[in-house]
């Protein structure tokens, strides 16, 4: 099977039964979104959407942010991960979109990445969910999907390697869907360890299951001969 072929799968599969797919961090603007994406950097979104409901009533916008300090705001995560860098990037990010952004969350991916914290990972999710831009974030989920299904190959080696090979083979009006439907597929189907092949519905063209029919599967949580990067930002 071509690799177009494994594209043309992908999106006519979810446009048929998932045609929506959303974030599941919870959040009712772009600056709830934006801390919230950063809060999730090697934690799960359920533990943020856990945290956050507290923290956005208290500091429900950037000015209200700023004035925080880093004792009065750490115990709001100090149970995520990384709590206490996570507290400086808050901080200093809120304080930079009051001083230079009139505390308005940017629209570009190279404005939020001056923010503290904010990685193109997170401009990307940024500039798709809130600004409706064919942005595609690639986390640890898309990283691995992307591989296993077979639609990205051994030489993409790292998360701009892999969002560049989607971008280019994405038709622009599916890139942001698709980057959810990546995701939650990584999430609950194609897990890091064991992943679900027997209840997954796209065993029939995914590269990956090709290999373990045929005896050449990798790793447990791995393609064959993919390295799983660190992904954060």
């Amino acid at each position: 099977m071509t690799r177009k072929e494994r594209y043309t799968n992908l999106i006519t599969y979810f446009t048929k039964h998932q045609p929506t797919a959303e974030t599941e961090l919870h959040y009712t603007n772009a600056f709830e979104l934006l801390v919230a994406v950063v809060l999730s950097a090697q934690c799960t979104d359920k533990r943020v959407n856990m945290h956050t409901p507290k923290l956005f009533q208290d500091f429900p916008d950037p000015e209200a942010l700023s004035r925080c300090d880093y004792d009065t705001l750490f115990p709001y995560i100090k149970s995520i991960s990384f709590p206490g860098n996570k507290t400086k990037h808050l901080i200093g990010l809120a304080r930079l979109l009051v001083e230079k952004y009139n505390s308005v969350v940017p629209g570009t991916i190279e404005q939020l990445q001056e923010l503290p914290g904010v990685g193109r990972k997170t401009a990307n999710v940024i500039v798709s969910v809130i600004y409706n831009q064919p942005a595609m974030a690639v986390d640890t989920h898309v990283f691995r999907v992307s591989k296993r299904l077979g639609l990205v190959d051994k030489i993409a080696k790292t998360p701009l390697d892999v969002e560049l090979v989607l971008v280019k083979h994405i038709p622009k009006e599916f890139i942001a869907r698709s980057h959810h439907w990546l995701i939650l597929h990584g999430r609950y189907i194609c897990v890091a360890r064991n992943p679900k092949c027997e209840v997954c519905p796209l065993t029939e063209w995914c590269k990956y299951y090709e290999g373990l029919k045929k005896g050449k599967g990798g790793m447990a949580g791995d393609a064959p001969g993919t390295f799983m990067p660190r992904i954060s930002g």
